[in-house]
């Protein structure tokens, strides 16, 4: 085994993880990662040092020799470095975008991860969607957000990496009087011919505009057209109630004044939500948290189990399916 002039933590934690669990699979879903970039990063390492580390067969993985060797040293390197983030993380807070105040999934991943790492600082920001956001992200004003990924510009994509979290069931927000609110769910075709509002003209949201434009096409609702920008829940609660449309939202949105929410359905339309952030990983410890908290909480609470019939884009899926 020859030692290379540079080695990435990043490769030393997964031959660490794949050395503890032997077993590939076990590995990746523990460290957040497809298990091919699991594989990529393991072949990596052994090429740079020159040495083969683990003895793999159709039925399980062991140690090689060089690995048996290897292993005390990675987890030295592992728990410096992890002290020294340790140490220099608790110099700034974690920012972690949640979108809307009103908004409960990041809200929900947030708070357990506080819970998680009570000594970490993780601090929420609103910055009403996640097209704006991954422009902060990318700018290293906002650490992670949350929103629909497949929405974002390809450009911004390629420069992100995500996690699923939770495939949100959408619902329409309605005026009190309106012919469709006695109903305890509304069906989408009963929306035909209506004018729902869904963020057009927003520069923040455009994810969410589009989302809307998939979800109606073919069935007979229109977008609305572009309503004066209004920052804060306070003015869009007043816009919204001075305009009277029916809004696109999900079923956690908080009731606006002499509004109804309602559940869609026939099909359940699906607003697929992702924790997002800069690609190549935070360095910031309490992201780990952030992570954790948002795979306990979706097994918790079934958030990612689609029901049956339950509608998202073609490219949503497409993406999640890649990025798994």
């Amino acid at each position: 085994m020859s030692a290379p002039k540079h080695l990435d933590p990043r490769l030393l934690r997964a031959f660490v993880a794949v050395a503890e669990e032997l077993h590939f699979t076990r590995a990746a879903a523990r460290l957040y990662v497809a298990q091919q970039a699991l594989s990529r990063d393991i072949r990596r390492l052994e090429r740079e040092l020159g040495a083969d580390l683990f003895v793999r067969s159709t039925r399980r993985v062991t140690l090689s020799a060089d690995g048996e060797r290897l292993l005390p040293y990675a987890r030295r390197v592992l728990a410096a470095h992890d002290e020294l983030l340790a140490v220099f993380g608790e110099a700034r807070p974690l920012l972690v975008d949640l979108n809307s105040p009103g908004l409960t999934t990041g809200r929900r991943v947030l708070h357990r991860a506080r819970e998680l790492a009570p000594e970490y600082e993780l601090m929420a920001r609103f910055e009403s969607g996640l097209t704006f956001a991954a422009a902060e992200l990318l700018a290293g004003r906002l650490d992670a957000s949350f929103g629909r990924f497949a929405g974002l510009d390809p450009v911004l994509r390629a420069q992100l990496d995500q996690q699923i979290v939770r495939y949100e069931p959408m619902a329409i927000v309605l005026p009190e009087d309106h012919r469709l609110a006695a109903l305890p769910e509304v069906p989408l075709a009963a929306l035909a011919g209506e004018t729902v509002y869904a963020g057009a003209g927003n520069p923040r949201t455009p994810e969410w505009t589009d989302l809307a434009r998939q979800l109606f096409e073919g069935r007979g609702i229109e977008i609305a057209p572009p309503a004066p920008l209004a920052v804060g829940d306070e003015e869009f609660q007043r816009i919204m109630a001075k305009l009277r449309t029916p809004v696109l939202a999900v079923v956690d949105f908080p009731a606006l004044p002499r509004m109804v929410v309602r559940p869609l359905v026939d099909p359940v339309p699906l607003s697929p939500v992702s924790l997002v952030w800069r690609k190549g990983g935070l360095a910031h410890p309490g992201f780990h948290a952030l992570r954790r908290a948002a795979v306990g909480l979706a097994g918790e609470e079934g958030w990612l189990r689609r029901p049956v019939g339950g509608w998202i884009p073609a490219s949503d899926s497409d993406l999640i399916s890649v990025h798994k």
